[in-house]
């Protein structure tokens, strides 16, 4: 009998926890929150206060009384042999790998094991490196998509209900060794759902209809009740299909690029082992539930928001209660600060965990018993117990995700295409109302059965002055690129980004694992007068855990470097034996170990620059040199460590090992070649000031490098001077997700257009209020879900291709847009002329097929070779319609004069043979199909490129189709033929045809002419363009002062009392 009773094992421990995040919000990752419970009899409880510590853990056991105890002392033995071969038995894990190395194939001996990593590692400095509910959750169908199963919670009267938020205090009293029991899984689930981030869906069907939306939809839609009115059956078909093919398109696009980010989320599907009934289980970890046990182990991502228990060796929790008990008699000693050597033990840390993606901070952090790990967040070193508080929707992560929903957002596209498709109405409608004033003059009728009747004009004007294959177009255009994007590992999840990418001037990047590679380097390391390198390497080595399975973050990067240094390796495998490794203390802020080399002593150590200083004591001239490059490696930003060995009783000061997160190999090149095309790049990061210039140095990205409270706060300026600042500034440090979004905010206020790449949780806000969001490789869920691009290749040289492809977008669209205006002029211009003056027009039917083999063969231009301009590139507006009118105006003279001519004795150019109608036709289609290779050269911006075969090919192809129009008279209709000799049938003369062919080319020979001029005439060359550094002094201060206001309301919330209060102007200091 133990003196635990019955059982050889301890009493079974009961984490008890609160929802921290309800009742006391985190304002910092890492901060211990929690609330003070009452324990319950029979209950082994550890008590927590809202300062994070323990207080208070008692024994009491169950004793049971009469009846029950034969029961209860039969149920422990029985129990007895099921937690003893639980505690034994341990996971397998056979043909372990990690970094590419085998574990299984490690040599036996310490230093062979040890040289066998070092080797296989890759060189640094590259790129690779138990309460009821009466809630229940049931399978529901969509009514507007039958096919797929939905999971949604349901309560007792059947309505569906949202998500909880508060977990029950019951549910966070777990059993650490016999966890949840699998039938109590449902009811949590029920009441919290999934353990997962579930991306806003959008109905499809509702999506497709949303592309039939717009002022050019509408119009084209009043053309298909038109036709249909005047059983114009053929018109009513050709306009119909062309909506049809436009929503079809972007619909289709704009899915396969959310199916292409949902099948990433698939592939990287977590798994997690947990407790469940006492046995230890593998799992998905979006099954996991609130009060789950956690196993939280080396190499893994956390996969929820919870609180460390215990190591996982700590079989019978001895040492987890001797912590808590240590804490409880130290908590009042200090703050218990990490730097604090008089505050609370809080014992050595279990586990290390990367929260880079949430903080910035590119060093893991050290995870202490009780302390919390976050969702998300990745294991680095070490295997603990970890009770679940909060899952993933209620989790530290998925509340500022949720932030994401605040951000505005969307390019500027849609907004252009509005305001186009809106002037063209504007036109049509005067142009129908001028017909129809004419039209009562002329005594033409409304709707008499003719081929000339207004409604038949009104027809005729809704299909030529709207272009109906705009969206189709423009949309195509977008998806063509999309799909290029795509190849080279950048995923388009809106069309309307491209378009903003191509107008990007800033780009506001994130330092950790963005810029730089996440991963810790020595670099240039400092010797002492008379040290060999190679020799303070190989003691640093010496000096580091040589447990490769599970290595300390500073241990393998100092393990790692040795594969720079072979002699180091060398000097490793020359017979040093460890006596005795002792890790790091926090009190002394060293690592020791104690080794030997042909039967002679030595201690080898390192740490902290100051700590291994004293413990040598050298020369005052050898000390001050190295206080110097430890005070130069801390002003660049660099931790350091220092490193010195023990022979014969006295120590050596051997050197200093400065580290750094390494920017990536091809960043500098690419942030160069970016401001090579007029972007540029400013870096917002949570890391010290220090760090941040080092990296903006390395990078030259300039050394305008300032914290955040130079924003606003106590180092507060004006509004406007704030925005000055921002504008001027290289990058910002020790920033928060409220400074991006503040920045991004401030320079879209100047007319910036913006551009935010991140990987981070902490990214997720900014990256949706940018014009263009940019998840990076390795991005978490919620950055990617409010990303408009989500880059699969690493860093950001994709940007590079990213910006250039969608500026050859941009200029294809706008090439496409200038020659549909050009030809809403044209004809426009033309009928309404011919209307009045003639009383005849070009038959309707020819009309849509214009318009068709026109969008037909111009859907081409998505594959032109367009060039790339070598400035941000934006929608000049004035100066494309001054220059589309221009155009259209030409053309609409071309085809009066071509008309003019038939009136001449012998006919004009068509010398009497053929029907006005199809060479009209043809002189129009001919002139407009052309058209597109004068608009494509550009204004100027860029340099000339030749056409794409594709291009040339489809309007080949449309141009021998009119031709053949022409030829044959297909539906010349009823008109007269002018004179009597054209040929019978509404056939065309072939030598007309050929006279056609040549007048319209030199047509358009004289619009390349005037297009070229009037593109570079300076008056128009920057007509409409942005002003990228609007200032608005007053509305500037105004929200600088809200701003302020609320974060003192916020603090003063904080402190338990509100206070508001206005900083004014003259409050502030200059910073500059």
């Amino acid at each position: 009998m133990s003196q635990y009773g019955q059982s050889e094992l301890p009493p079974p421990i009961v984490a008890a926890d609160n929802a921290y995040t309800q009742e006391h919000p985190m304002t910092q990752p890492g901060q211990f929150q929690s609330a003070e419970y009452q324990t319950q009899p029979g209950e082994n409880v550890i008590h927590y206060e809202p300062n994070g510590y323990a207080q208070q853990y008692s024994q009491t056991y169950y004793q049971p009384q009469g009846d029950d105890e034969a029961r209860y002392a039969t149920e422990q033995e029985a129990q007895q042999p099921q937690q003893e071969s639980q505690q034994d038995e341990k996971p397998k894990q056979d043909g372990e790998k990690k970094d590419g190395l085998n574990f299984d194939d490690l040599p036996d001996d310490e230093y062979g094991a040890l040289v066998t990593f070092i080797r296989a590692q890759k060189r640094t400095g590259g790129d690779d490196d138990d309460e009821e509910t009466d809630v229940r959750i049931v399978k529901k169908r969509s009514l507007w998509t039958p096919w797929k199963v939905r999971e949604v919670r349901v309560n007792k009267n059947g309505e569906e209900e949202a998500v909880a938020q508060k977990v029950p205090q019951a549910w966070l009293e777990t059993d650490v060794f016999q966890g949840v029991s699998e039938s109590e899984v449902p009811n949590r689930r029920a009441m919290f759902g999934y353990n997962e981030l579930e991306s806003p869906t959008e109905n499809l069907v509702l999506k497709f209809i949303g592309f039939f939306r717009g002022p050019i939809l509408y119009v084209m839609e009043l053309a298909v009740g038109l036709a249909g009115g005047l059983r114009d059956w053929i018109d009513l078909g050709v306009i119909c299909g062309i909506l049809m093919l436009n929503a079809f398109v972007g619909w289709y696009q704009e899915k396969q690029a959310g199916d292409i980010v949902a099948q990433l989320k698939k592939g990287i599907a977590l798994k997690s082992k947990v407790i469940r009934d006492g046995q230890e289980r593998e799992i998905e970890a979006r099954e996991i539930v609130p009060g789950d046990i956690v196993v939280v182990e080396d190499g893994m991502t956390v996969p929820c928001d919870g609180r460390l228990l215990a190591d996982y060796e700590d079989k019978d929790l001895s040492q987890a209660t001797a912590i808590r008990q240590r804490m409880e008699e130290t908590k009042h000693q200090g703050d218990g600060g990490d730097d604090d050597e008089t505050g609370v033990d809080k014992g050595p840390a279990i586990i290390a965990c990367d929260q880079s993606a949430i903080t910035g901070e590119s060093l893991a952090v050290d995870k202490h018993i009780g302390d919390t790990v976050f969702y998300t967040t990745g294991c680095k070193r070490g295997k603990a117990y970890v009770l679940a508080t909060d899952i993933a929707k209620q989790s530290f992560v998925g509340r500022t995700a949720a932030l994401v929903t605040q951000g505005g957002g969307g390019g500027h596209f849609q907004k252009v295409m509005t305001l186009i498709g809106t002037t063209l109405l504007v036109l049509v409608i005067v142009f129908v109302l001028v017909v129809w004033f004419a039209g009562f003059f002329r005594n033409v009728g409304i709707a008499r059965p003719s081929e000339n009747n207004l409604l038949i004009y009104t027809l005729i004007f809704l299909i030529i002055g709207v272009p109906v294959g705009l969206p189709c177009v423009t949309t195509t255009t977008m998806a063509v690129g999309a799909a290029y994007l795509a190849k080279r590992e950048a995923i388009v999840q809106k069309l309307t980004a491209i378009e903003s990418l191509a107008g990007v001037d800033v780009l506001c990047s994130d330092k950790t694992g963005t810029l730089t590679a996440n991963k810790l380097s020595i670099h240039e390391p400092f010797t002492s007068e008379g040290v060999d390198v190679n020799f303070m390497m190989a003691v640093a080595a010496l000096a580091s855990s040589h447990n490769v399975r599970s290595l300390d973050p500073i241990d393998k990067v100092t393990l790692t470097t040795l594969k720079d240094y072979p002699a180091a390796i060398e000097e490793l495998e020359s017979g040093w034996s460890t006596k005795r490794f002792t890790p790091f203390d926090p009190v002394s802020k060293r690592i020791t170990a104690e080794v030997a080399k042909n039967g002679k002593d030595y201690v080898a150590a390192k740490g902290a620059p100051n700590a291994i200083l004293k413990l040598c004591n050298p020369p005052q001239e050898q000390a001050a040199q190295y206080r110097q490059v430890a005070g130069e490696f801390a002003s660049r930003g660099f931790r350091s460590l220092g490193v010195a060995i023990q022979e014969d009783n006295k120590w050596r000061l051997l050197g200093l090992l400065p580290m750094f997160d390494p920017p990536r190999a091809d960043t500098a090149a690419t942030i160069a070649e970016a401001q090579s095309l007029g972007v540029s790049v400013k870096m917002l990061t949570g890391d010290a000031v220090a760090i941040a210039k080092e990296t903006c140095r390395m990078l030259a990205l300039g050394t305008k490098v300032y914290d955040s409270q130079r924003l606003i706060g106590s180092g507060g300026m004006a509004g406007s001077a704030i925005h000055d600042f921002v504008e001027a500034a290289d990058g910002f440090a020790e920033v928060f997700p409220e400074h991006k979004y503040q920045v991004v905010e401030m320079l879209q206020h100047r007319g910036h257009l913006t551009a935010m790449t991140g990987d981070g949780v902490n990214d997720a806000p900014s990256l949706k209020k940018a014009d263009c969001g940019i998840a990076v490789e390795g991005a978490s869920d919620a950055a990617r879900s409010a990303a408009d691009v989500v880059f699969l290749d690493e860093g950001l040289s994709t940007i590079i291709t990213s910006i250039k492809v969608a500026r050859q977008i941009f200029h294809r669209m706008k090439a496409y847009i200038q020659y549909r205006i050009s030809l809403c002029i044209h004809l426009e211009v033309y009928l309404l002329l011919s209307m009045i003056i003639l009383n005849e027009s070009i038959r309707a039917n020819l009309i849509v097929f214009i318009a068709l083999f026109a969008d037909v063969a111009t859907i081409a231009i998505a594959y032109d070779n367009a060039p790339a301009a070598r400035e941000p590139v934006e929608w000049q507006l004035p100066k494309i319609w001054i220059i589309s009118i221009v155009l259209g105006l030409l053309l609409a003279a071309g085809t009066w004069i071509c008309r003019a001519t038939m009136f001449l004795r012998g006919g004009g150019i068509i010398e009497n043979f053929g029907s006005i109608q199809e060479i009209l036709y043809l002189e129009v289609a001919l002139t407009e199909n052309w058209l597109i290779f004068v608009t494509r050269l550009g204004g100027g911006e860029s340099e000339i490129t030749l056409p794409s075969w594709q291009l040339v090919g489809a309007v080949g192809v449309v141009d021998i189709l009119a031709t053949i129009f022409c030829l044959f008279g297909w539906l010349s209709g009823a008109e007269h033929r002018n004179p009597l000799t054209a040929l019978h049938g509404g056939w065309t003369d072939m030598v007309t045809v050929v006279r056609v062919w040549a007048y319209s080319f030199g047509v358009i020979v004289v619009c390349a002419i005037v297009y070229w001029v009037m593109c570079r005439i300076p008056a128009l060359d920057n007509l409409g363009r942005r002003n990228r550094s609007v200032k608005n002094e007053v509305l500037e201060d105004f929200f600088a002062n809200v701003q302020r206001l609320t974060l003192v309301h916020e603090k003063g919330n904080e402190e338990g009392h509100d206070v508001y209060s206005f900083q004014t102007r003259l409050d502030v200091g200059d910073d500059e």
